[in-house]
């Protein structure tokens, strides 16, 4: 009897351990929101009983997720932009905002470029620069033109969420304000090493800021770059085994 006990302890300790690492949760004047990691740069977005999903691809999996009432997405790349992944969370009335480089080929999407804001369901959408400063795969070119990608600052409830998209530290990026929680991206060498990454985000100094996009990134040096910045580093795990 006592084993089964403590067998079942483990389990629910185990299961508190795996949200806890998925899901963070965050109190806004409208209510809460809650945004889990799903995979690399897709993420889920709740609250108020809606949806929203931010770069939705494979392999990221869906089953047991709501359907999506709203839709971001910020590149052309397959792991920002995939029209199967699209199709899986939407539903009818599903709505989708993208780049009109991404509206080219997810034809049922509205655009939103650079610089644009719209509202959505007691939310305020604003589109921001996503893109190379130096980076590219040969001389002369870069991975992420400059006007093409979107980063997003979503606000709701008086709380301002910062998703950066694929970027490097960007001026548009360090001009930030008032940025609550910062869902910032690392890796090479498409975007930037944890080091430069944690000296753009001492730039705008959001409240909280969640590394995404890392793929194989040291997250310890991108904390160490933040020390002493008064900057709350939280971890999520978007690489699920």
């Amino acid at each position: 009897m006592k084993l089964i006990v403590v067998v079942a302890c483990l389990v629910l300790i185990t299961s508190l351990t795996v949200s806890a690492t998925s899901t963070l949760t965050f109190s806004t004047s409208a209510g809460e929101v809650k945004i889990t990691a799903l995979y690399h740069a897709s993420t889920l977005i709740e609250a108020n009983g809606k949806a929203i999903y931010l770069d939705p691809a494979k392999p990221a999996k869906f089953a047991g997720h709501p359907k999506a009432d709203l839709i971001l997405i910020t590149d052309i790349h397959p792991d920002h932009m995939d029209p199967s992944s699209i199709a899986e969370v939407s539903q009818a009335g599903t709505e989708i905002l993208a780049p009109p480089a991404v509206v080219e080929t997810v034809k049922t999407a509205r655009p939103i470029a650079n610089g644009d804001t719209k509202t959505w369901q007691g939310w305020s959408i604003e589109a921001i620069p996503a893109y190379n400063l130096n980076r590219g795969p040969a001389p002369g070119k870069l991975f992420h033109d400059k006007g093409r990608g979107n980063g997003y600052v979503l606000t709701y409830g008086g709380k301002r969420f910062y998703f950066s998209g694929d970027t490097e530290g960007i001026p548009e990026m360090r001009a930030l304000k008032d940025i609550d929680v910062a869902f910032v991206c690392m890796n090479l060498p498409y975007t930037m090493p944890p080091d430069e990454a944690a000296e753009a985000v001492r730039a705008f100094h959001p409240k909280v800021v969640v590394p995404y996009h890392y793929r194989n990134s040291d997250l310890d040096a991108f904390k160490r770059g933040l020390e002493g910045s008064g900057i709350e580093v939280r971890l999520l795990d978007w690489y699920p085994k």
